[in-house]
């Protein structure tokens, strides 16, 4: 944390000053309040140490002061004996808690680290915020299909280090839920994830969202604002869809992943930020990057630990419990009773290529459980483009291929299927031949 100690004593500036920084803070004195204040101009600090009494100067309007200029500063009040009732007076105008002197350093390093705990729960109470906000069903990271298992296994050893993390996909694929499993199996799982939608905004307000603006950067700016990156320091910052990212902001993002520092717009001060940061994006960066699109030097640096998360249609012997568990789900939320799909139904999603992958399939079974008036999943309840994959050509005795006969009859054992293991049992194989016969016919 960055911690700014306002006292006119320099004894007590120097005593405070050596019990924070053998906690690992950074710390900055301040003789006088106008210092202080002129030091919150140029800097964002997470904590202030301030006397009540600065010579003639009252810490009461100190404190409000600093609180009007950093609502998000905790001001820890130094008091006398005999003034506790002032500190709580400053308590009930908004210090986070006072300390009485004369303090030991222990009083210091306890109050620092009643700040964190305070500071990291909040940020964990934002993160839950956007988590119930998003509802969704339980996250399912689990896979029976080798190429998403070794996917997710490099992901999560990324987890457990500094690195960044780069995932690429095809929209719907679960790109943002994985990223959010990535940041609760880090080092940073107690503090803020913050995600930036990179197509969301015009390139000015994106830079805005993102690096923050001080108050007259532009004409909207009617206040300062402190940006996705300060939001998320020392937590994850996720940006999504980083492939259309504009060209002139890729420098600034460059610049943060290298050095940790920005700059806020209409603000030429250099600011610090210690964040992780984890990418997504559907589209094809190298190709971005020949096409002069993206940067070459942000690819690289984006491109330390990569996880690629396949299509719906490449993981068929995952979609079956997929597909039941949004049916489990919509089911209860919904308060009907809603026990299976109808084997045409299976037939169905196995036949399906899921251009829009699990958020389709979502949106589908979704759709499926207000529609139906039984306790089954009819063809019927399906949008008209899943129930014409039916095909009545590819069946036996009619005019088509061997191949062709056999993918659809693989197809349609993998959605009804467990697993690639019981899938294999069932066609009479093991799950070798399986694999190869999938890359033969294109199911893989």
């Amino acid at each position: 944390m960055r911690v700014l100690i306002v006292d006119d004593e320099a004894s007590i500036r120097r005593t405070t000053r050596i019990a924070v920084e053998t906690t690992g803070h950074a710390v900055t004195e301040a003789a006088s309040g106008a210092r202080a204040l002129k030091l919150l101009e140029e800097t964002s600090f997470d904590a202030a140490f301030v006397d009540l009494k600065l010579g003639a100067e009252d810490g009461l309007d100190l404190l409000s002061k600093l609180l009007k200029a950093q609502p998000q500063i905790a001001v820890v009040m130094f008091t006398a004996y005999a003034n506790v009732a002032t500190a709580v007076e400053a308590m009930r105008r908004g210090a986070f808690d006072f300390i009485p002197k004369p303090f030991t350093p222990d009083q210091i390093r306890g109050v620092l680290a009643k700040i964190e705990k305070n500071r990291a729960l909040e940020s964990r109470l934002a993160s839950l915020e956007t988590q119930l906000a998003d509802a969704s069903p339980p996250v399912d990271l689990e896979s029976a299909e080798p190429p998403v298992q070794r996917a997710l296994e490099i992901a999560f050893k990324g987890a457990e280090t500094p690195a960044t993390i780069l995932i690429l996909g095809p929209s719907g694929t679960g790109k943002s839920v994985l990223a959010r499993e990535i940041h609760r199996r880090s080092a940073q799982r107690d503090a803020a994830f913050v995600t930036v939608n990179c197509p969301s905004l015009s390139r000015e307000l994106l830079e805005s969202e993102l690096f923050g603006h001080v108050k007259g950067a532009f004409t909207s700016a009617v206040a300062d604002a402190v940006g996705k990156v300060a939001a998320a320091d020392g937590g994850t910052l996720f940006l999504d869809e980083i492939g259309e990212l504009p060209l002139e902001i890729q420098p600034k993002l460059l610049r943060l992943l290298q050095e940790r520092e920005y700059e806020r717009v209409g603000d030429p001060r250099p600011r610090h930020a210690n964040v992780r940061v984890i990418a997504a994006t559907n589209r094809d960066l190298a190709a971005e990057m020949k096409a002069g699109r993206f940067r070459e030097d942000l690819f690289y640096r984006l491109n330390v630990i990569t996880v690629t998360l396949p299509g719906l249609s490449e993981r068929p012997s995952d979609l079956l419990r997929f597909a039941e568990d949004y049916r489990k789900f919509f089911a209860a939320r919904m308060g009907k009773r809603i026990s299976r799909f109808a084997p045409p139904v299976l037939a169905a999603f196995a036949a399906y290529r899921w251009p829009g992958n699990l958020r389709e399939l979502r949106n589908v079974i979704e759709r499926a459980v207000i529609l139906t008036s039984g306790e089954i999943i009819e063809l019927h309840d399906l949008p008209e483009e899943l129930g014409a994959q039916v095909s009545p050509t590819v069946a036996v005795g009619a005019p088509v291929t061997i191949d062709a006969l056999e993918a659809e009859h693989i197809r349609r054992v993998l959605a009804t299927a467990r697993n690639l293991e019981e899938a294999a049992r069932t066609l009479g194989i093991d799950p070798a031949t399986l694999y190869r016969k999938r890359q033969k016919l294109g199911l893989l």
